[in-house]
């Protein structure tokens, strides 16, 4: 309302050869009603419901990029240390589901609503369970904080607000009344538009990655490994060279491994009593066929 007294005012103001159009300038002035809308739209809480559909969709988009790592015993057994993790948590009740992708790259995603997947790559360079425990429950830490859904409301918002016209969440991932299955529909189609469109793949805020850190080397405490395997597997990539093959898309996405260290060595002091926790080396060389 403001927006359409502001554009009635302007055009008063104006001399009578220069005034605009009286309806246009209202049209402009619903437009403008309209976008602050679906901003608010575009930011309104989403429950777990829509959340866990969104996240259907960019799994479906990513993994129609990427397709699965062949190895069903690998699967199963990274499935087995994954949803353990996540039952030591709030969101134990979500449809967790745990994955490995066959890519060298190295690196590790979350989607949103319990859907982690691990690249083959990254899995090959780690030496136990204890690592792989790291990895999937900072992973996992990301999702109980709904750090990429509030990226992508954010995006949405901006989209919104630049557009001036139909936003990605009001129309796309927006609410559609009581039409459950239509919004669910739209929100996966979102969802592997968004995978597409590379909105996905940004960079979440580095604090969002510490905390991750943080959160998820206590959520693999809590599942009874060395919470030093985070910290072994932070050490590794520490000593990658990032111009290696496989690891520009993880310093490119995440703070550097010797930043992330220094923050995370802030919180190691109070796990120090369950270093003793083991790392499970063997079954995990099982896993992947080692000898």
């Amino acid at each position: 309302m403001r927006a359409i007294l502001a554009a009635l005012a302007l055009a008063a103001a104006a001399p009578a050869h220069a005034q605009l159009d009286l309806g246009r300038i209202l049209d402009l002035g619903k437009k403008a009603v309209e976008v602050g809308q679906q901003v608010q739209e575009a930011t309104k809480e989403y429950t777990v419901e829509e959340e866990v559909a969104l996240g259907e969709g960019i799994t479906s988009g990513f993994l129609g990029a990427i397709r699965l790592h062949p190895d069903e015993r690998l699967q199963r057994y990274v499935n087995r240390v994954g949803r353990w993790l996540a039952l030591q948590t709030e969101r134990a009740d979500l449809p967790w589901t745990f994955g490995v992708i066959d890519t060298d790259i190295i690196n590790a995603f979350a989607m949103p609503g319990g859907t982690v997947m691990i690249s083959h790559g990254l899995v090959k360079r780690l030496g136990n369970e204890s690592e792989l425990a790291g990895v999937l429950a900072h992973e996992i830490a990301h999702v109980l904080k709904k750090h990429q859904l509030s990226a992508i409301q954010s995006d949405a918002g901006w989209s919104a607000a630049a557009t001036g016209a139909k936003t990605y969440a009001a129309d796309r991932i927006g609410r559609r009344g009581g039409d459950v299955l239509g919004l669910k529909s739209q929100l996966a189609n979102a969802g592997v538009d968004m995978v597409k469109d590379g909105l996905f793949l940004r960079p979440l805020d580095r604090s969002m990655e510490y905390e991750a850190d943080r959160i998820g080397v206590v959520v693999a405490t809590r599942g009874g490994y060395d919470p030093y395997g985070f910290v072994s597997v932070l050490s590794m990539l520490a000593q990658v060279k990032p111009e290696e093959s496989g690891v520009s898309i993880t310093f490119s996405t995440h703070p550097s491994p010797a930043d992330r260290l220094a923050e995370l060595e802030k919180e190691m002091p109070a796990l120090e009593k369950y270093a003793s926790q083991p790392r499970v080396e063997g079954r995990f060389r099982q896993a992947l066929g080692a000898r």
